[in-house]
């Protein structure tokens, strides 16, 4: 009997989206280190849409694929099945025809009979089976979260009284009682859900606030009863490894948890504040892929201008912006892209988001004198090819990072500055010499992040007056448009307020946000023989930015007028990124 991975194969074969030479299992093998469905491997391997992948796999199972991702389904479905069996068999319940008395039913596995069994036992219903992939799995997965208030006050009628003379064994008690268990578990799972960077929980004189960041900004995401900050502090202490009757002092820690495959690090920071303890986590998934460049947002120009530079044997690469700009994620994919056995590279971090394999990572330890300088000069007798520094902070690391570059060695790292130009008015400032600025600097790429339209609901229409007198206030408007005609993105003669934009409208897929995710804008200052001199000459950044722009460097600010015109994000967050 012909097992299903063979008939898979047989399938994809004469649909011509594997060869002969393809080993099925080694094309599975690598999705599953990718932490990707096998038909999302094979639809980036052959340059194809994945639906086109899906239903040739749906075809393997006899059946046909259904792609969930922008259906948002009843309530009175979803209680049909069980989060727990949705999640564990990754199927789902997506329509019911009560007449015929027929559910209809979507699932990774359509072999999974015990499971197809016990659905029809439960609801009384005939199956139609139906094919899907994981991301449609999900979407539905965080529909079951779509009301968290309703979830935590279900989940405890009498919250605790608060009582500030807890001794040690007491909140050890509470943090480890179902209830608080619980809910700081819904907290975390749901904001991984809602794909949130960051949960604020702030303690207020009535009440607590629970907030979400999520792609860049925050929200509101509901309000507890005071009683319960005391229990759920101690329980995220109790996480994190912290002292649970401290509460005068700030604590940093950090835990981990699986969710769905993932490894989920959560970065936690408690401070003492008038009502009590603020706690921020910061979100890291462990397993969440390198992106490249392009994936990053960049254009085919900046790819070819980093590739460019990665490729030289010294120098120093700079990433610059804000706190919370995608740099360490930019630093990350050029590790990636230099990651390779003939190099030895060292990093010095602070903290390690992502572990890399063959990279030697290193966490700084302020208390024991482990500092990014102390650290800079270990790795410098490690024998390094290639170096990463966190951040440049002091002028100790400042400088030895220009001499380790002056010495033979690529370096990496960032500086928190407001564009390209100003890193080198900012390495000056910090006691590297003009000459070393000017000698051993590669390339400076100063970015930001801007919120992605969600390509569901997006709608293109024409700028108003008032948003064409905010980008006046901004931007010398007819410079920006002669920079996107010279680049081909405008005809002659154009104006901006003939050209379509786009906007989000807001639907169930972003949450009625408009918005979806995150991608960069970017500007790369090249430091060739121009720039190196103006810098020799002790050049103004006017002057500086001047001549960049002359040699053909495009702006952040230029960049994300592309990406409006082209519907990836939208002219009000190019506004509000660029804002000084």
């Amino acid at each position: 009997m012909q097992t299903h991975i063979q008939r898979l194969r047989d399938t994809l074969l004469t649909e011509g989206l594997i060869t002969e030479q393809e080993d099925i299992m080694n094309l599975r093998a690598e999705a599953l280190k990718k932490h990707v469905d096998i038909e999302e491997y094979i639809s980036e391997l052959r340059a194809v849409p994945a639906k086109v992948v899906y239903t040739a796999a749906a075809k393997s199972y006899g059946v046909t694929f259904a792609d969930l991702q922008g259906i948002t389904i009843d309530r009175a479905l979803l209680s049909l099945l069980p989060e727990s069996i949705v999640q564990t068999h990754a199927i789902v319940v997506f329509g019911i025809d009560k007449t015929a008395g027929l559910l209809s039913v979507a699932t990774r596995d359509p072999q999974d009979i015990q499971t197809l069994d016990f659905i029809q036992k439960k609801t009384g219903y005939q199956l139609h089976v139906f094919y899907t992939d994981s991301a449609s799995i999900k979407h539905i997965v965080k529909q079951y979260h779509a009301n968290i208030e309703e979830e935590i006050a279900n989940l405890s009628e009498a919250p605790l009284a608060p009582n500030s003379s807890r001794g040690i064994t007491e909140l050890s008690r509470i943090a480890h009682e179902v209830p608080i268990v619980k809910i700081v578990d819904t907290l975390l799972n749901y904001a991984v859900y809602q794909g949130a960077s960051d949960i604020h929980i702030e303690p207020g004189e009535k009440e607590v606030q629970v907030r979400y960041r999520v792609d860049g900004l925050l929200f509101d995401v509901m309000s507890l009863p005071k009683a319960f900050t005391e229990a759920m502090v101690a329980r995220i202490k109790v996480l994190s490894n912290l002292k649970i009757d401290e509460h005068r002092k700030p604590q940093d820690g950090r835990f981990k948890i699986d969710l769905d495959g993932k490894k989920i690090a959560f970065r936690v920071s408690i401070l003492p504040v008038y009502d009590g303890e603020k706690v921020v986590m910061r979100l890291l998934d462990e397993s969440a892929k390198v992106l490249t460049f392009e994936q990053l947002g960049m254009s085919t120009d900046n790819s070819q201008t980093l590739l460019t530079n990665t490729s030289k044997p010294n120098g120093i690469i700079l990433v610059t912006g804000p706190t919370g700009s995608g740099k360490t994620t930019t630093l990350y994919s050029i590790l990636h892209t230099l990651n390779k056995p003939e190099v030895n590279i060292s990093t010095i971090e602070d903290p390690i988001e992502y572990r890399i394999q063959r990279v030697n990572q290193s966490q700084i330890a302020p208390k024991v004198d482990f500092t990014f300088a102390t650290g800079l000069r270990s790795l410098l007798r490690q024998d390094p090819d290639i170096i990463m520094v966190g951040e440049i902070r002091d002028e100790e690391t400042a400088q030895i990072s220009a001499h380790a570059a002056m010495t033979g060695h690529l370096v990496l790292s960032t500086l928190h500055t407001n564009d390209a130009v100003g890193a080198v008015s900012r390495l000056v400032e910090m006691g590297v010499p003009n000459y070393l600025v000017a000698s051993t600097t590669n390339l400076i790429i100063g970015q930001r992040l801007v919120r992605k339209l969600c390509q569901n609901c997006r709608a293109s229409y024409n700028l108003d007056a008032s948003t064409l007198a905010d980008i006046g206030k901004q931007f010398d408007v007819d410079d920006v448009i002669s920079r996107l005609q010279a680049m081909g993105e405008l005809e002659a003669n154009a104006s901006l307020d003939e050209i379509l934009f786009f906007h989000g409208k807001g639907c169930a897929e972003c949450n009625n946000r408009g918005y979806r995710g995150r991608v960069g804008i970017y500007e790369m200052l090249v430091i060739d023989d121009i720039i190196g001199n103006a810098i020799l000459e002790k050049k103004p950044a006017e002057r500086i930015l001047e001549l960049a722009r002359a040699s053909g460097m495009i702006t952040m600010a230029e960049d994300g007028f592309v990406k409006a015109k082209r519907g990836d994000t939208t002219i009000e967050e190019i506004l509000r990124v660029t804002k000084e």
